[in-house]
């Protein structure tokens, strides 16, 4: 059984080449795959391994107090897969190119999913407002699945969020507005740059699809979560979609 892992956190990494040499050391020690970011911002993580080397990997992470904090979230396959490990070092964990947009200064505030799956039963927020779920992927990822009436937007990149979004706003001013995406990388930046924008009405759905479904399962999701390797898309259960072994020297799916 493979362990599964998705995780970020934004926090100062003020030598990232240090950093990523030291992940790249002690993934490999753990025998484990996948891709790693790593930027001034913070680091992103998709890991995969057994479950003794996953959770070695993890604990020594968290020695560090600037990751003490992280939150990771598990499933599970048969087989491996990403192919090898790639741990490389970017200008940001997660490409927005937005300088109001920074969580190192500050979060946006979030909902946690079982608050929000109240919310979508009833369909209004705990003040009356009605709630709008703003998809922050792009097409490929929501061709798979996404929360039911969701606002979704015709974009490639993430960068080209704030373009698409611009023609929505007026008639999101009446609403509690929820952005989501797969982890919670591209929400947390989304949310943070719509604050910095006048549209104080945005929440972040804390842990992303992937955190939702861990906690509370797929109610309101229609269809399945696209990531970012050879399983293609998770379901409400997290079970993938293609569970096979990848070849050596394969390239994985997307990009994280």
């Amino acid at each position: 059984m493979i362990i599964n892992t998705a995780a970020y956190l934004f926090t100062d990494v003020d030598q990232p080449d240090v950093l990523a040499g030291q992940v790249r050391e002690h993934a490999q020690a753990g025998g484990l795959k996948g891709t790693v970011l790593v930027a001034g911002e913070g680091i992103n993580l998709f890991l995969a391994g057994a479950q003794v080397a996953i959770d070695a990997f993890y604990a020594w992470l968290r020695q560090d107090r600037r990751f003490a904090g992280i939150r990771v979230k598990y499933s599970h396959s048969e087989h491996q897969p990403f192919a090898r490990l790639k741990v490389k070092i970017k200008p940001e964990i997660i490409s927005f190119r937005r300088d109001d947009a920074s969580p190192l200064e500050r979060r946006a505030p979030t909902v946690a999913p079982a608050v929000l799956r109240e919310w979508l039963s009833r369909g209004r927020d705990d003040q009356g407002r009605r709630v709008v779920m703003l998809d922050t992927r792009n097409q490929q990822e929501v061709a798979h699945g996404t929360f039911a009436g969701a606002l979704t937007l015709p974009i490639d990149k993430f960068t080209d969020l704030p373009e698409a979004l611009s023609p929505h706003r007026e008639a999101l001013s009446d609403a509690t507005v929820v952005s989501f995406c797969t982890g919670g990388i591209r929400c947390e930046k989304a949310a943070l740059w719509m604050h910095a924008e006048g549209m104080d009405n945005v929440l972040q759905l804390e842990g992303g699809i992937l955190g939702y479904f861990e906690e509370v399962g797929g109610e309101g999701y229609e269809g399945r979560c696209f990531v970012f390797d050879e399983r293609v898309a998770l379901d409400p259960q997290l079970h993938p979609l293609r569970d096979m072994p990848v070849a050596e020297g394969a390239e994985t799916l997307g990009k994280p």
